[in-house]
């Protein structure tokens, strides 16, 4: 089943995307909460009509998230945690204290866009990576560093 998406949805698409679904999945949870439509031939004309317009607009959105990933690239975050006498930190550091970070040095980034580039959770003082995704072809990994407060 085609559906267009109207808004986005992780790990299947964008907004304005057409993707394959399961129809159950299409019909009884995407169509009804309004996240997307049915992708009829009349429905994949009004799309391409829209997508003409915003090709415009899309491009300017494009060009500011390059500016903002020009001014991330090499930008280096320290977060203070409580941690214990071996280095062990209580709790983890997770995306929302990286967005913080980010905040406080003027960029505003909400946190759904970061991800942290290790397998599992930071649980340790140390140096890590975490990627953040600015546009759907514009990311841009930053490196924090976790500090004992």
């Amino acid at each position: 089943m085609e559906v267009i998406l109207k808004e986005d949805v992780t790990n299947l698409g964008l907004k304005n995307d057409i993707v394959n679904v399961r129809p159950g999945y299409g019909r009884n949870y995407l169509i009804p909460r309004g996240i997307a439509i049915l992708a009829t031939e009349s429905a994949k004309k009004v799309f391409a009509e829209n997508k003409r317009q915003q090709a415009h607009k899309e491009e300017k959105i494009r060009n500011e998230a390059l500016e903002l990933a020009k001014q991330l690239e090499g930008k280096k975050v320290t977060i203070g945690a409580k941690t214990s006498t071996t280095g062990k930190i209580f709790g983890s550091v997770n995306n929302i204290q990286i967005a913080e970070a980010l905040e406080k040095d003027g960029f505003n980034i909400e946190r759904k866009n970061i991800s942290i580039a290790e397998e599992d959770a930071v649980k340790e003082v140390g140096s890590y990576k975490a990627v953040v995704k600015l546009h759907r072809d514009v990311k841009v990994e930053i490196d924090f560093e976790v500090v004992s407060e």
